[in-house]
């Protein structure tokens, strides 16, 4: 529980299928809020059992062996949110209590209590628990593809809108929901960086911009935060996912070896809510709240709503680039 005697002013929530998925994507955004005083609340869906295992000595964990990576992951967890100055990380419905579905595809999507065969209203009644205990202002999570096609990276979706419903059925309504994005443009500009590395370039082979999770046109990005001054407070969380994430300089690898330029600018793309206003160029917001403070202005009051819905329990596929790490 959150102490509410003095509630920080801001207040974030955070939706993640596995550990290592949050610092890859909004480790920066949250180290910076985290600085800044604003509540940063993680919730991790699953323990990453299935995941693969980078360094040899540890290939003992992994869930063909001993079935223990996912205890691990925990520690892995634990120490990256240290680093980016995050104290609120919770599982959801409590550690263990749904697996790593693995990959699209294969067996373990069928396992009982594996997080792709959770009931949808159950899992997300415990994450309304969260919102009703944190009450946040901004709900952040994947897109209703899981940016990639993982199967717990869509139920964390499902499960974030569904909570989103749900929390304010019990009376608390989060202000605005956020999908996780990159403008292609970004994309682009970050491999041709990589390109430009030539020789010193740490990996052995190299993503394409397919490979990277939620890209889309510019147009759809609602806000930009710039987390540069926490690039190393992200690059250490990395790091600490060791089993999951392989650093080299402003380069990473998931366990499939092909190497991705590192982004310390986040983006998103709001899905709920009142429109937050652009920003004073124009352009995407530079903060995920309204009022931006010293990271810029808004220009001209928000105009308009986001809304939509979700319902049913997780069924179906999906299919998507991305591999390896988990």
């Amino acid at each position: 529980m959150t102490d509410r005697t003095t509630p920080p002013a801001r207040r974030l929530l955070f939706v993640h299928a596995h550990p290592d998925d949050e610092t890859i994507n909004n480790g920066a955004t949250m180290a910076k809020y985290a600085a800044e005083g604003a509540l940063v609340t993680l919730v991790t869906c699953t323990l990453g059992e299935e995941g693969e295992v980078i360094p040899p000595e540890l290939a003992h964990l992994a869930a063909d062996r001993d079935d223990t990576l996912g205890e691990h992951r925990i520690g892995e967890l634990a120490a990256a949110m240290a680093e980016l100055g995050v104290t609120d990380h919770r599982f959801l419905g409590g550690p263990g209590r749904y697996r790593d579905s693995g990959m699209m595809g294969l067996a373990q999507n069928d396992v009982p209590g594996s997080f792709w065969q959770a009931d949808l209203d159950e899992a997300a009644g415990h994450l309304a628990d969260v919102i009703l205990d944190v009450r946040p202002q901004v709900l952040v999570t994947y897109d209703d593809n899981g940016g990639y096609g993982h199967p717990d990276h869509i139920q964390a979706h499902r499960v974030a809108l569904r909570g989103y419903e749900l929390a304010a059925e019990r009376g608390y309504t989060v202000e605005r929901v956020f999908e996780i994005c990159t403008p292609r443009s970004v994309v682009e500009e970050g491999f041709r960086r990589l390109a430009a590395a030539g020789k010193d370039f740490p990996f052995p082979s190299v993503a394409t911009v397919d490979d990277v999770p939620g890209v889309v046109d510019d147009a759809l990005v609602t806000a930009a935060v710039d987390g540069t001054a926490y690039a190393g407070h992200k690059t250490a969380a990395m790091r600490a996912h060791a089993t999951q994430i392989a650093v080299d300089g402003p380069f990473f690898a998931l366990s499939n070896d092909l190497g991705q330029p590192f982004f310390s600018t986040e983006y998103y793309r709001q899905v709920r809510g009142e429109a937050l206003p652009r920003g004073a160029d124009g352009g995407p917001a530079p903060d995920l709240f309204p009022a931006y403070g010293a990271s810029g202005s808004a220009s001209g009051p928000a105009s308009g709503s986001v809304s939509g819905s979700v319902s049913g329990r997780a069924s179906g596929s999906a299919s998507g680039p991305g591999g390896g790490a988990v």
